[in-house]
């Protein structure tokens, strides 16, 4: 006998899905035949997307196993670049990793020192953040009880400017606990960064154990398994759901082109139309707004640098993968 179901994905490992329904079971899934050929080229189901779902009982058994019938469009997708491996990518160099569909929010956690806060990392989770259509890109800075320098604010203020929110945290003394804590009170969030930031403390700071479960359920019974995700979502106190991604070192936005890496600086963006070629790549070319905005402190330096540098790679890797 089968039955439907419908619910959100909250775990993936080695091409099975863990979906949490709307009756509060949550049923280990595959995809269906022709959903797993579409897989190969993108992350098709990732943590976050809704899916329904036809169960069916195990002959001789209770257990109930399910497979994914269809996915509903997603609202958002917090996605980065990978190369291919194996089957994946049906002949791509390069496919879609989705770390999370339907958020409702993104913090990019770093640390105020130990280690210091690495903003070319920050501008990359950035652009993919405005690239994902999320509706709200936060930076928190955890670890405050370190001390941060007055150049380090003075940068940091610069991105309060452009209207990324900046919400401060110490997981040792319990600042900004409380507000953080609201703003996951509903919806999806996720938590993404760099290693050594503090991430678990604060998690567990926020909700006893929370870190601590956040781990288990995402690296359970994953030894000697090659698994494409870390992350999975767990429900939080108040009914929100939280992914915490593992620590990243590295992050290459997909499906961005060279010239269209301006739109995703949000201070460049503002620019743009006021430079005198409409292709203008905003490193040579004479009347460019966008240098003339530097150069007059309107845009941050480290910004531009951070853009030209990305734009470097994307040009690199958009003449590789097109001859």
């Amino acid at each position: 006998m089968t039955q439907a179901r419908s619910g959100i994905i909250v775990k993936e490992q080695s091409g099975f899905y863990w979906v949490a329904a709307d009756d509060n079971q949550t049923y280990m899934c595959q995809l269906r035949g022709r959903l797993k050929d579409e897989a190969k080229t993108s992350d098709i189901a990732a943590i976050g997307d809704r899916a329904t779902i036809s169960l069916r009982r195990e002959e001789g058994t209770n257990v109930l196993m399910g497979t994914i019938e269809q996915l509903a469009p997603r609202k958002s997708a917090l996605s980065r670049a990978l190369r291919t491996t194996g089957k994946r990518g049906a002949g791509q160099a390069e496919r879609e990793h989705v770390l999370i569909a339907n958020a409702d929010r993104a913090l990019f956690v770093f640390a105020a020192a130990q280690p210091a806060p690495d903003l070319k990392m920050l501008d990359r989770l950035l652009v993919a953040g405005e690239k994902s259509a999320i509706g709200a890109l936060l930076i928190i800075l955890n670890k405050i009880d370190l001390g941060s320098p007055p150049a380090l604010e003075g940068l940091l203020a610069s991105y309060e400017r452009l209207g990324y929110r900046l919400l401060r945290t110490s997981a040792l003394h319990g600042d900004g606990v409380d507000e953080l804590r609201s703003l996951l009170s509903d919806g999806i969030s996720v938590f993404t960064g760099p290693s050594g930031v503090g991430k678990t403390s604060l998690l567990n700071c926020l909700q006893p154990g929370l870190g601590r479960q956040v781990k288990a359920v995402g690296s359970a019974s994953q030894e000697g398994v090659h698994t494409t995700r870390d992350s999975a979502l767990v429900r939080v106190q108040g009914g929100g759901f939280l992914a915490d991604t593992p620590g990243i070192r590295s992050i290459a936005p997909w499906d961005i082109e060279p010239d269209e890496l301006d739109a995703y600086f949000v201070d460049i963006a503002r620019f743009v139309l006021e430079c005198r070629f409409s292709n203008c790549t905003h490193i040579d070319e004479p009347a460019c707004a966008v240098r003339q905005a530097v150069a007059t402190g309107k845009i941050a330096r480290h910004r531009y640098k951070h853009y030209l540098e990305l734009r470097e790679e994307l040009r690199d890797t958009y003449i590789i993968y097109n001859r």
